[in-house]
């Protein structure tokens, strides 16, 4: 009987060039001990080779050898490289190729054991040889954690090799690549290694990256390697700008000369602001409409404080609006527009730099001489297809810092969100064709979470977005934001304007007593008429609709600014005007636009002005015109977030009824109010008044118009006449 003994199987390593083959003396990588074990007392246990010298203790007995002898013969039955201590003497130790030590790591050792064969392992073999793709600066270059981002040099990405998580030196990482067996010896222990980790060992170099795409594997953690998408670390300077990229944000100090109080989350877009433009970075401060990106602009400008002036890309409707914000934040900072016949950079020095987006498309070679401090594109949804006219020549000016502000980053497609932060950061989300097959379509298609996840990552750093319904911003904001918009009388306008002012003057200047009073309300009434649109005081029946329309009113073409970025931030809007043919063009002009649009005014029945209060509350109707007269009180529209004033009323009361129709008992969100007004023209000056002498203007215009009418001719003329230097 053998049923005395068993055997197991002790690899030693350290044997691996004592043996052969008899072919050559060809290199082994190790041996197999063959190791006897006592069934009758599992604590005897004895070498092969002590127990055929006769050094094993005798409780083995007599049949050990042949029972031991027996038991290797069955083993080899599993695993054939056994069959050859057969043929030795003593069956003690068995010489393996790197193939057979390979085959022992894997199904043979699991076949042997399910025979009864143990294989033992060294004591501290270490099984936790790791690789990661690391991306770090190249040797001689910039490693302050900024400086290698705005120079040119390239940056290394290999494999790095660690056990335990301790990287290996270059020197062992060369002996790992020298190795032809399973194992290592590397840190005085052998090292269990896979032949994949060889291969990655041996060919470490994966090639060199941009900044930019070094930036964008850091960001996301990940590369393509080979078709593969494998972990990637950032080290060196490059994980130290991204730990200060996604480190949190702690709210900025106001700079010296901002004559304004910035609330905690304005501070802290200043901050964040003031973060990427300092590291040579770009960002897309998305923040909805009413939240103040102006001024945290502004903040901005002055906390850089460079020489060079900031240039500001805007719609034409916006360019006051930019010019009075700067004068109200920022006074004695120069300002000036880039627009018209006449614009020069002419004795430029420092401050801001105002102009439009059709301006800057035919003048971008001028501008692309000039050096800038800071691009900045307002409304930059205007820039969202990369391959239009104005999105190919924004990217020809060169600023060492850009900034897009928009409340509506994404409106179609994440193309739109690529093309904002290509300008901003070019390179960062790399070509759109690889952009779109990476991540959009996963992220669009709802399929891959993990690659919401990755662009999140890639993207977040770039891109701050705050709603007015963010917990940390509700409690900041007050019930109710009043904002003046300013917009430029487009040519026909102010052909029309001056036109009328010089005959009605003339007119006005030889007449009398209710005479006169008649003649100057009736100016009154078509100026007020030429601001808001020419087609309402032209009385056309049935004026060019589209673009066609609202590039003949700067209010008209305003209003279609705003109205894209509330709704598409699924907002609600009421909009107010005193002339019943003016909500008539405006209402038919949204319908045209495919806006969903009601029209109230005096002549609307009872029962369908009760639809459509409850369209507008239901949401189903997000857009309101209502006549001032008609709509100034009784109605409860408080799903409105928004109130637009088309023109001005002479009372402010009157303003402030119509504006409760959302500011009301039952409102639970904010309201932010905007008032529209033409420059230079009178609508300017009873802004000013209203704004500046409130209480004079209370006084004066508590009447109404009626109380303009006593004015002297001199008066009334400096009230009226267009002033050109708006």
């Amino acid at each position: 009987m053998d049923a005395g003994v068993r055997i197991s199987l002790r690899l030693d390593l350290s044997a691996y060039d004592l043996f052969d083959d008899g072919g050559e003396g060809a290199r082994r990588a190790g041996a197999a001990v063959v190791q006897v074990h006592s069934l009758a007392d599992p604590t005897l246990v004895t070498d092969a080779a002590a127990l055929w010298a006769g050094r094993a203790d005798a409780a083995f007995g007599a049949r050990a050898r042949v029972d031991a002898a027996l038991a290797v013969r069955r083993a080899a039955r599993v695993w054939a490289p056994l069959a050859r201590l057969a043929d030795q003497d003593a069956p003690d130790v068995l010489a393996l190729s790197e193939d057979e030590l390979n085959d022992l790591l894997g199904v043979a050792a699991t076949r042997l054991a399910a025979a009864g064969v143990a294989v033992h392992w060294p004591r501290d073999l270490a099984q936790d040889l790791s690789a990661t793709a690391v991306v770090r600066p190249a040797p001689g270059s910039a490693t302050d954690g900024t400086g290698f981002f705005e120079s040119e040099d390239l940056l290394q990405f290999r494999w790095q090799l660690a056990l335990g998580g301790d990287p290996l030196s270059e020197a062992e990482m060369d002996t790992l690549a020298e190795a032809h067996r399973p194992v290592v010896r590397l840190r005085d222990q052998w090292v269990l290694v896979d032949p994949a980790l060889v291969r990655k060992a041996r060919k470490r170099e994966l090639g060199l990256l941009d900044p930019v795409d070094a930036l964008s594997v850091a960001l996301t953690g990940t590369a393509d390697v080979d078709g593969e998408t494998v972990e990637a670390v950032p080290v060196g300077a490059l994980a130290t700008l991204r730990d200060r990229l996604t480190a949190g944000i702690r709210p900025a100090e106001p700079p010296a000369g901002l004559d304004a109080t910035l609330r905690d989350y304005q501070l802290r877009g200043l901050a964040w602001l003031d973060l990427m433009t300092s590291l040579g970075l770009g960002g897309c401060l998305a923040d909805d409409m009413g939240l103040g990106k102006t001024v945290t602009l502004i903040a901005l400008h002055l906390r850089r404080a460079r020489p060079e002036p900031t240039l500001v890309v805007c719609p034409a409707s916006l360019l006051g609006n930019w010019q009075r914000e700067i004068n109200r934040f920022a006074p004695g900072v120069p300002v000036r527009r880039f627009h018209g016949a006449d614009r020069s950079l002419d004795g430029l020095t420092g401050g801001f730099v105002l102009t439009t987006y059709g301006t800057m498309r035919s003048a971008a070679t001028t501008l692309a001489r000039q050096p800038w401090g800071m691009v900045v594109a307002d409304e930059a949804q205007h820039v969202k297809n990369p391959f239009s006219a104005t999105a190919k020549a924004l990217r020809t000016i060169p600023a060492p810092a850009r900034v897009a502000l928009t409340g509506t980053p994404v409106e179609n497609n994440l193309s739109e969100l690529w093309a904002l932060l290509d300008w901003t950061t070019p390179g960062l989300l790399g070509p759109l064709k690889a952009f779109r097959a990476r991540h959009a379509r996963a992220v669009e298609n709802g399929e891959d979470e993990e690659a919401v996840q990755r662009l999140a990552r890639l993207v977040r750093p770039f891109l701050l977005r705050r709603k007015k319904s963010d917990p940390g911003i509700v409690p900041e904001l007050p019930p109710k934001t009043e904002t003046d918009h300013p917009v430029p009388l487009t040519r026909e306008q102010a052909a029309l304007y001056e036109a009328v002012v010089r005959e009605s003057l003339d007119v006005i200047e030889t007449a009398n007593g209710i005479a006169r009073r008649g003649l100057v309300l009736k100016l009154l009434g078509a100026l007020k008429q030429i601001c808001d649109h020419p087609a309402l005081y032209l009385k056309e029946q049935a004026p060019a609709t589209g673009d066609a329309l609202a590039a003949r009113s700067g209010k008209l073409a305003l209003l279609d600014e705003l109205l894209d970025t509330l709704l598409a931030e699924d907002g609600s809007a009421l909009v107010f005007t005193q002339y019943v043919g003016m909500a008539r063009l405006i209402a038919a002009h949204l319908a045209g636009r495919a806006i969903p649009v009601d029209l109230l005014h005096g002549g609307t029945p009872v029962p369908e002005r009760e639809r459509m209060v409850d369209r507008f509350q239901d949401g189903a109707t997000p857009v309101l015109v209502l006549s001032l007269k008609a709509a100034g009180t009784g109605l409860n529209l408080t799903r409105a977030g928004h109130v637009v004033h088309f023109d001005r009323w002479w009372n402010p009361a009157v303003e402030e009824q119509a504006t409760d129709r959302a500011y009301r008992i039952g409102q639970t969100q904010p309201v932010q109010v905007h008032r529209l007004i033409t420059e230079g023209t009178i609508e300017d000056r009873i802004a000013e008044m209203l704004q500046v002498k409130r209480a004079l203007a209370d006084a004066i215009l508590g009447s109404g118009e009626s109380a303009l009418t006593e004015l002297t001719d001199r008066e009334l003329s400096d009230l009226v006449r267009l002033r050109r230097e708006a």
